[in-house]
């Protein structure tokens, strides 16, 4: 398994590249609507990776595709993350300042931590829960405007954006045992497509070549690049805690688009930043450790011979590390800290 200090630096890598695409989207919406800026962001995304796959097949790495019965799975990632989640935000992002948009992102990390959590059962410890308070209650103040309902509605929408992204990371880890660049590619192109069209049918013409270019291109880092290492998080960290991570990623977000649009932000603003920055130092200190015992497991990962990692081989192996091959884990019973990762998804009494 990746150590700790890999898996969380792929998450916060992952953060970094999507909260940069905010205000870059804030400054598109001027020639382009919301529904073409999302569609060429996710079609970069997908075409980019796309290249990036087929330069793979010629080579003789071994990775696991989707199969079959996670079909669902990711047809339901697309349609929340990859349609309706980047239509939402770029609605909400015309009527919202860029910076308070960035910043109410970290709304994601909390509902991606509370579905987890309500729904699919994943251990969430006082730690995460309290970071998860602090950091609605900076959502709710970023989202009360009193006598400005533009700027509420567009903090409303981008609520629900974050609220889609959610769902689509909770069903995402799901499969986050499959090829992330797999993942990425197909929610980016049917995504990309399907936001395109829409933008198409509703009278929206393509930009200038160049301004497509630039768009897509921040899409292939900012939705492209950052899901695959999301998608490599989740198998390591687990959903609540990929999403906590993640959550720092208005902080890049706000960070250029002050140097963007340089203006002095309002007392709401830092009181928001200040919770919010208090949720993510409180999930970053949470340390999760028990007895727990691992079931007869069989699956194809990529991997290093572990603890976790003690098998035969069936065929020639000359010894390479990291490699991907079906393999089987025996049942154990042992302590150590641990995140709910593809190894230790594993049920918790509820005190």
């Amino acid at each position: 398994m990746q150590s700790r200090f890999t898996a969380i630096l792929t998450a916060l890598i992952a953060a970094a590249l999507f909260g940069a695409t905010t205000p870059v989207a804030k400054a598109l919406l001027g020639p382009m609507p919301p529904f073409m800026v999302a569609g060429l962001f996710y079609l970069g995304s997908g075409v980019g990776l796309g290249a990036i796959l087929l330069v793979r097949a010629f080579s003789r790495a071994r990775s696991k595709g989707v199969s079959a019965h996670e079909l669902t799975w990711l047809v339901g990632a697309i349609a929340f993350g990859g349609v309706a989640g980047p239509a939402l935000l770029m609605l909400g992002l015309t009527s919202t300042p860029a910076a308070t948009s960035a910043l109410m992102l970290n709304l994601e990390g909390v509902l991606t931590a509370a579905i987890a959590w309500i729904v699919f059962r994943e251990n969430v410890d006082l730690s995460v829960f309290l970071g998860m308070v602090a950091i609605v209650a900076g959502g709710v103040a970023l989202a009360w405007s009193p006598g400005a309902a533009d700027a509420s509605t567009g903090a409303l929408l981008i609520a629900l954006a974050c609220l889609c992204w959610a769902i689509d990371n909770n069903l995402t880890r799901k499969i986050s045992n499959a090829d992330a660049m797999v993942i990425a590619c197909a929610k980016g192109l049917v995504a990309g497509a399907t936001n395109l069209g829409i933008a198409l049918a509703m009278g929206a013409h393509l930009p200038a070549p160049r301004i497509a270019v630039a768009a897509m291109t921040t899409g292939f880092g900012g939705y492209g690049v950052s899901l695959v290492l999301f998608v490599i998080a989740l198998r390591h960290l687990g959903t609540a805690r990929t999403g906590a991570y993640f959550s720092v990623a208005p902080v890049f977000g706000v960070a250029l688009s002050l140097a963007m649009w340089p203006q002095a932000p309002g007392i709401a603003f830092w009181i928001a930043a200040a919770l919010m920055t208090l949720g993510v130092w409180l999930h970053v200190r949470e340390r999760h450790e028990h007895e727990h015992t691992h079931e007869r497991l069989e699956h194809t990962h990529r991997h290093v011979h572990d603890e976790h990692h003690r098998h035969e081989h069936d065929f020639p192996y000359a010894g390479d590390e990291p490699h991907t091959h079906p393999h089987v884990h025996l049942p154990i019973t042992h302590t150590h800290a641990h995140f709910p990762d593809i190894h230790h998804r594993h049920t918790h009494k509820r005190r």
